[in-house]
């Protein structure tokens, strides 16, 4: 199969990017004036984004499994700044990101514009972002929270921070765990990683380089949150992600 050149993909991403913008001036506009888009609104021009953002990168999906059909907090493991796009096409989300990315030039305005919400690491705002999170779970919009706090190489599964599923539990909103894995030529990716003192354009330019990668998203079966604790929680998820990446692969035959 005969994939794009790395100069094609890079102006279709651009496209891409350049299209968005209009959308994300108006939905500024509309805060600025005082009638803010609904969540539902931006969730949608979001999803619709990011699947063509995905659609744009050197990507082979295959999806196994279905996601919950209600409201849920979705809780993947954590590899790269693509696994954004990918998640974010599935379903209408909105994410929760570190600070710092609102700050990057134009993809921190848009993930503005898109409803994402900020946390400060270390800052002590834990409590006010999980409320935020839970008013949106209870009003009816999924969010995505990358629980480990960071990313990895996809070798491991690092511990899922009970604190991000607060909201879940005050919501009484479903746990959605996902387990997402990059693979080329049947080994584990080692350049879809966005890991250390990478930076976004190198990484971007890298991944556009070198040819298709496969990508398996695992949509695992939802976890209910009424009467279990966030730490409970937290361990049923890493449990559920963990046999997904690393068990065997009868975790993929029971998610198909």
């Amino acid at each position: 199969m005969r994939t794009a050149p790395p100069a094609l993909r890079l102006l279709r991403l651009a496209a891409v990017i350049g299209r968005a913008l209009p959308t994300a001036a108006w939905l500024g506009l509309r805060q600025a004036l005082g009638h803010p888009a609904s969540q539902a609104t931006r969730q949608r021009l979001t999803q619709r984004f990011l699947a063509r953002v995905a659609a744009a990168l050197p990507l082979r999906v295959q999806v196994h499994g279905a996601a919950s059909g209600e409201p849920a907090l979705w809780l993947a493991n954590h590899i790269s700044w693509v696994d954004i796009p990918l998640l974010g096409s599935l379903a209408p989300l909105s994410f929760l990101a570190k600070h710092e990315v609102s700050r990057w030039p134009l993809l921190g305005y848009l993930a503005r514009q898109a409803g994402t919400a900020f946390i400060v690491r270390g800052g002590g705002d834990s409590g006010a972002v999980g409320r935020q999170l839970a008013a949106r779970l209870a009003a009816g919009h999924s969010l995505l929270v990358f629980a480990e706090g960071t990313s990895t190489d996809g070798s491991e599964l690092r511990r899922l921070h009970p604190r991000l599923l607060a909201a879940a539990v005050e919501s009484g909103a479903p746990i959605q765990p996902v387990a997402l894995r990059y693979r080329r030529d049947g080994q584990r990716d080692r350049l879809v990683p966005y890991i250390g003192d990478d930076s976004l354009p190198k990484h971007l330019l890298r991944l556009l380089r070198h040819g298709v990668v496969e990508v398996d998203i695992i949509l695992l079966p939802p976890i209910a949150s009424q009467g279990r604790t966030r730490s409970e929680l937290a361990q049923l998820a890493h449990q559920a992600i963990a046999q997904a990446l690393f068990g065997s692969e009868a975790a993929l035959e029971q998610a198909a």
